[in-house]
């Protein structure tokens, strides 16, 4: 008996947010709507895709996004150009500590929730 993969992760907006958040995740961010189940579209909220995964974007009041550690990671294959990206739709880029392996860093979508973008090191950056 063992867990096989994670299926999907979700975070939350406030309700009134849930269209800024599709044009913030489906635009800026690029990533694909998936349709939910009709037993779950009166929930509000939509799903998204990253490859074979899933992010279920909720709605929920009364949540204090930004004083939360809890957040997700992209793995990106240009970090750069997501600090430029995410800088130009207004965000604001902190740093991360690097570990070994990867350089990183951190921002809160426009809703509060904490995002992580990482990106591996090449060979030829390997410390």
């Amino acid at each position: 008996m063992q867990i096989t993969r994670l299926h999907h992760a979700q975070i939350t907006v406030p309700p009134s947010a849930e269209t800024d958040a599709r044009t913030f995740y489906c635009g800026v961010l690029g990533l694909p709507e998936k349709s939910k189940p009709a037993s779950l579209q009166h929930r509000g909220g939509f799903w998204v895709t990253i490859g074979d995964q899933e992010i279920h974007i909720g709605v929920e009041s009364g949540i204090v996004r930004s004083k939360t550690k809890v957040h997700l990671a992209y793995q990106v294959d240009d970090l750069a150009a997501w600090r430029s990206k995410l800088t130009h739709a207004g965000l604001t880029i902190l740093e991360s500590i690097p570990f070994d392996g990867f350089d990183r860093f951190e921002c809160r979508d426009p809703f509060g929730n904490r995002m992580e973008f990482i990106q591996a090191w090449t060979e030829d950056q390997a410390r």
